[in-house]
C-alpha cells in the first residue's frame, strides 16, 4: 500500500491510478485525513453487447419474429396418424 500526500497525489494523479490498479493507495492531507484509492474491478454482463443501427421499425421486428414462430409451428406439427388413400 502507498501513501501520498494530496499535492504529491494532485501533480501525479494518472500514474497513481495505474499504481491503484495493482494496490491501494492512500491520500494524507496535511490536517491527517486520509482517503484511499481501490481499483473496482467490475465484470460486465455477457448480455453488455454494443447496438447495431438499422433501418428496421419495431413493427418490422415483431413482424418477423411472428413469421418465425409460425414457421417453427408449422415444421413441429405432427403428421396426421390416420391413413391416406384406403
Amino acid at each position: 500500500m502507498k501513501v501520498y500526500t494530496y499535492s504529491e497525489a494532485r501533480q501525479r494523479f494518472a500514474e497513481i491510478l495505474n499504481i491503484a490498479r495493482e494496490e491501494d493507495v492512500i491520500i494524507q492531507r496535511r490536517g491527517g485525513e486520509t482517503f484511499t484509492i481501490a481499483f473496482n474491478r467490475t465484470s460486465r454482463s455477457p448480455f453488455a453487447i454494443p447496438g447495431i443501427k438499422t433501418k428496421a421499425t419495431t413493427a418490422d421486428i415483431l413482424q418477423a419474429i411472428k413469421d418465425s414462430r409460425e414457421i417453427i409451428a408449422e415444421s413441429s406439427d405432427p403428421p396426421d396418424p390416420r391413413p391416406s388413400g384406403r
